[in-house]
Order: structure tokens, then C-alpha cells, then sequence
């Protein structure tokens, strides 16, 4: 996923997408502590793309707030 797809989506998209995004990250956390985690790196681009969303609402509020 990357920015440009993010701004493309409204903020209500965004938020779903956020929480989805930390739903999986539970459910990976929740993998890595009973030793299931198959993919280690996915945990880091889920955190990543979740900052990435943050980012991008985050902009648009400040925007919209000018």
C-alpha cells in the first residue's frame, strides 16, 4: 500500500482501513507471543502502513482545518 493509493480514499475509507490494519496487528502480536508467526516481517508493514494511514488523515485534517 502507499500514499498515493491513501489519498486517494476518503476519511471514512481511511478509518476503516485503520482499523483494520490494527485488528491484524493484534492478530499478528497475538501469533508471535504463542510462537505461530509464520511471516515475522508482516508485523512490521502492518505497523507501518497503519502510521502511514495516521499520516495521511492527519493531513487531510490539517487541510481542511486551513
Amino acid at each position: 500500500m502507499n500514499a498515493q493509493e491513501l489519498r486517494d480514499k476518503t476519511p471514512d475509507q481511511l478509518r476503516d482501513e485503520l482499523a483494520n490494519l490494527k485488528k491484524e496487528a493484534f492478530n499478528l502480536r497475538f501469533q508471535q507471543a504463542t510462537g505461530q508467526l509464520e511471516n515475522p516481517a508482516r508485523l512490521r508493514s502492518v505497523r507501518r502502513d497503519a502510521a502511514r494511514v495516521k499520516t495521511i488523515l492527519n493531513e487531510q485534517a490539517r487541510n481542511a482545518a486551513e
